[in-house]
């Protein structure tokens, strides 16, 4: 019987870099205003992807997820990447 590796799990969060327009962040910001919830000072949208692998080590896992940023979650030129390797 082959043993079974458990998933690793790492969390990549992209969001736009200070100065770029995020266009739903003050839409929300403005409607939350019009729902009477006015005393929001500041709203900011990101994504998260929760990526899962298996048959690989926590350090191989972190290393796949930065590759996927690169190629393909996030553009370097508009957005700011925070990676959160697999936690003990």
């Amino acid at each position: 019987m082959v043993p079974r590796s458990r998933p690793v799990r790492v969390e990549v969060r992209v969001e736009l870099k200070p100065g770029i327009l995020d266009a739903e962040a003050e839409s929300i910001q403005k409607s939350l205003g019009l729902l009477g919830i006015p005393s929001v000072a500041r709203v900011t949208t990101a994504r998260i992807y929760d990526l899962e692998f298996t048959g690989v080590s926590e350090s191989e896992a972190t290393r796949l997820a930065n590759e996927a940023v690169e190629r393909l979650l996030a553009n370097p030129v508009i957005h700011r990447v925070t990676v959160r390797p697999p936690s003990g």
